[in-house]
């Protein structure tokens, strides 16, 4: 191990480890009243249920890992993580054209009916997302971590919203200056950006470095050539899918990381992660510490978890997660 690299994995280490500390200050943020044992007698099931549910749909599906990871992330990007992305009415943040790839909702819903019926009106659907996408996380070979609960339903979601989530074609400041409005910073960045090495992309929101590369009419001069002719080929239609991980797609690992070193990161927000001096020597980092990316991915994912959620008497649980409740 080069020494950067290990006074580097030594920083990130105490980075991770500071974040998991005990909240010792005065004054509680709603974050603070989140806890593992939440449903430890309300619901004891929860946890058991949503991993059941989650583990059969990914059997089927394996897709719908990454799928319903980015559900969450998009939930916890526009108002924080209060279930306001599956709120399902027009107007709505789901019902947004940046929303109409996502994917999972049918099983949040089944697991909500099953909750439902075990422990009427207990478990959120905020915490459901939450722990549905550790569970994803979990059955692709990603890291275990404990699901903080406690967190409410918000009765909010406006279509325009969604449109501040990430996109795919962002510069890195844009990403940084997004990523630290919610409360993350830039090793969050890099580390959630690491989601990418499962899941895939519709060629719409990459064909502009295929093909016309800021209004030049040429490719992306940062794509590996042959990246960018397997490209040109799998790219038939702009509804067709391609792998973010060209290499081991099914596989939680840090290849997306040496794949940006080797100029094969898909998105523009993937490929400039490497190019950029604020950003790529976390990028050098995980690609060759599979062990920093596994610990770090966990505690950037509590961290994101956390995001202005509601709590006590903040929100709602729902009874039907594509609904507000009546009042």
């Amino acid at each position: 191990m080069k020494f950067g690299h290990l006074a580097l994995f030594v920083f990130l280490l105490h980075l991770g480890l500071s974040a998991i500390e005990p909240v010792t200050a005065t004054t509680k943020n709603p974050a603070d009243y989140l806890s593992f044992d939440y449903y430890l007698k309300t619901c004891p099931d929860a946890e058991g249920i949503i991993q059941q549910k989650v583990g059969a749909w990914i059997q089927k599906d394996f897709t719908l890992a990454p799928s319903l990871i980015r559900l969450h992330f998009h939930d916890c990007a526009v108002r924080g993580c209060d279930a306001s992305i599956l709120l399902n009415f027009k107007g709505s943040e789901r019902a947004s054209y940046v929303s109409s790839t996502l994917r999972g909702f049918q099983v949040i819903d089944e697991i909500k009916a099953a909750l439902e019926k075990r422990c009427p009106r207990t478990v959120s659907c905020a915490d459901i997302l939450t722990a549905a996408a550790r569970d994803a996380t979990v059955f692709a070979g990603g890291p275990f971590w404990q699901v903080p609960f406690g967190r409410k339903d918000g009765r909010i979601s406006i279509d325009k919203e969604a449109e501040r989530v990430p996109q795919g074609h962002e510069n890195v400041t844009t990403l940084i200056n997004y990523f630290k409005t919610i409360g993350l910073d830039i090793l969050d960045l890099v580390t959630l950006s690491g989601a990418h090495t499962i899941g895939r992309a519709s060629c719409s929101t990459f064909l502009n470095r295929v093909y016309n590369f800021n209004g030049t009419k040429r490719p992306d001069p940062s794509l590996n050539t042959s990246y960018l002719n397997l490209l040109k080929r799998r790219c038939r239609r702009t509804t067709d899918l391609v792998y973010l991980d060209v290499i081991t797609p099914r596989t939680f690992d840090t290849v997306y990381y040496t794949n940006l070193q080797k100029k094969v990161g898909l998105l523009t927000t993937d490929q400039e992660l490497h190019s950029d001096q604020r950003t790529s020597p976390f990028v050098e980092a995980m690609a060759s510490q599979p062990f920093l990316f596994q610990n770090q991915f966990l505690v950037s994912m509590v961290k994101l978890g956390n995001v202005q959620v509601l709590t006590r008497n903040g929100g709602e649980v729902r009874m039907n997660c594509n609904y507000v409740n009546h009042r």
